[in-house]
């Protein structure tokens, strides 16, 4: 079914695919309230292998990962927690060389803007924007929540503070410019499998679903949009990034398929004033 209204990607691409590469860190020696370890230890007992298994991505997953995505050849979005880029610097160096995008990803995962009012998030907004600016030499242009927990605020604040893009928004399929008393910001659909999504399961399913779902948007839906999710601490170990690997080869052998970073397809939105279009109207008109 060809859609009707709306846009076409450039080169007349029929698919445009963002990989979004997770790169987080918990505060103090508390980590992920996830792991591979199937046995819960007693309530109040420090759990260190669960610490230790979430600093693995700034100790060894991103470089894995930012490796994988140069051999391949393709450009990504990574969203750290400012707090990572401090315990990290020269990955995000390395990230930066590598021609890939550094989004922010609030200052831990445990600093969950959800939790907090309109001025505490403010703060925690601005104090990612410093810590950027201090690591890269540049803010930001990307804002993604940890477990896109935003608030009624955060669209509007992250506007006033300059951001060109943010992705917490679950009920969208494509990219469009969003209009808040602020300006104008670009709202990224994320995604609903990430990689956490097999932890104690078959890493290949992973790769099969968004195998699957390019292959369906490719052959049905000319103008769709992919967002490809992988954490530094879990989809950076072999297992998960031999996964990866695959996947963004399989891409790879389409030629009309745009790999965009989130910041490069957000501009182009921005500058063409994208607005939402419907799958009301992408698939039966107006």
């Amino acid at each position: 079914m060809r859609a009707k209204q709306g846009f076409t990607w450039p080169n007349n691409a029929r698919l445009a695919v963002a990989v979004t590469c997770l790169l987080e860190n918990w505060s103090g020696d508390k980590g992920p309230p996830f792991s591979v370890q199937t046995t819960a230890l007693k309530p109040g007992t420090h759990d260190r292998a669960a610490m230790t298994w979430g600093t693995y991505g700034v100790r060894a997953g991103v470089w894995r990962l930012i490796r994988i995505l140069d051999d391949n050849g393709v450009p990504a979005t990574f969203c750290a927690n400012a707090h990572s880029l401090e315990l990290a610097p020269q990955a995000a160096e390395q990230m930066l060389r590598s021609g890939h995008e550094i989004a922010a990803h609030s200052y831990t995962q445990d600093n969950i803007l959800a939790y907090l009012n309109a001025d505490e998030e403010q703060a925690v907004i601005h104090r990612c924007i410093d810590i950027f600016q201090k690591i890269t030499g540049a803010s930001p242009k990307g804002w993604l929540s940890p477990v896109l927990a935003s608030t009624a605020h955060t669209e509007e604040l992250l506007t006033a503070a300059g951001f060109l893009w943010y992705g917490d928004y679950n009920h969208i399929d494509l990219p469009f410019c969003a209009k808040n008393r602020n300006g104008t910001i670009v709202a990224f659909p994320h995604t609903d499998y990430a990689d956490h999504r097999v932890l104690r399961g078959n890493p290949r399913d992973w790769y099969e679903v968004y195998k699957d779902t390019f292959d369906y948007l490719y052959q049905n839906e000319p103008t769709a949009f992919l967002n490809v999710t992988v954490h530094c601490h879990f989809g950076g170990r072999p297992l998960m990034a031999a996964m990866v690997d695959k996947i963004l080869k399989y891409f790879r052998g389409f030629p009309d398929v745009w790999m965009v970073r989130h910041d490069e397809l957000a501009q182009w939105v921005r500058d063409n004033a994208i607005v939402e279009w419907t799958n009301q109207e992408r698939f039966f008109g107006r």
